[in-house]
């Protein structure tokens, strides 16, 4: 008597495990040294299936860039939708930022070797920066809810902030790789709390 047929992983169940078995390979071996190969290896599938979800290395790449920024602003943009109060908003979302950046140390080396490859690559640069400027919208559109939300003359326009906020972000996973105590744990909640003020009461 044979057993119940096994279940066919969905298309996106198989999408996730390549994308988790990469995220494995890359921080194990870095991006240059890691082919397709080595990712369906890790995944336990063919190259063939790698080659169904995703074009290549690069797309793969940008993709694993693209996943960790959105979920780390969806936490600090959560945290303004839900404290009124924008001091206290400030100081989680930065918390949260800041948490994100030493729990996901890694793929800030992966994003520093890539943008490395791409400064040397035309065709890695375009979609590096192609990838980029969809992430600045996201964090413009993200920006301007806040905003909204809490009722913040910005001193930038948003898609400008964006750009700030990014930055600093990188800037400060490479600082505090690089010394752990020379960025305080305050010190990205200290700085949004400079780039946000409340608008004046109507009189």
């Amino acid at each position: 008597m044979t057993g119940p047929a096994r279940r066919r992983p969905s298309r996106a169940e198989t999408r996730r495990r390549i994308i988790d078995a990469a995220t494995a390979v890359f921080a194990r071996q870095g991006i240059a040294a890691t082919s397709l190969n080595d990712v369906a290896a890790e995944a336990g599938l063919t190259k063939g299936a790698v080659y169904s979800s995703f074009t290549g290395r690069d797309d793969l790449v940008l993709t694993i860039m693209e996943e960790h920024i959105v979920e780390r602003m969806a936490g600090a943009t959560t945290a303004f939708a839900d404290l009124a109060d924008l001091d206290e908003a400030t100081t989680e979302a930065g918390a949260r930022l800041l948490a994100g950046i030493d729990s996901d140390a890694t793929w800030h080396r992966l994003l520093l070797e890539y943008w490395g490859l791409a400064m040397r690559n035309p065709a890695v640069h375009k979609g590096l920066a192609e990838r980029r400027a969809r992430l600045r919208e996201a964090v413009t559109a993200a920006i301007g809810k806040v905003a909204d939300r809490h009722g913040i003359t910005l001193p930038l326009a948003p898609e400008h902030l964006a750009v700030v906020v990014l930055a600093l972000s990188n800037g400060l996973a490479v600082e505090r790789g690089v010394d752990p105590d020379a960025v305080p744990s305050s010190l990205f909640s200290d700085v949004l709390k400079l780039l946000v003020t409340p608008r004046p009461a109507d009189v």
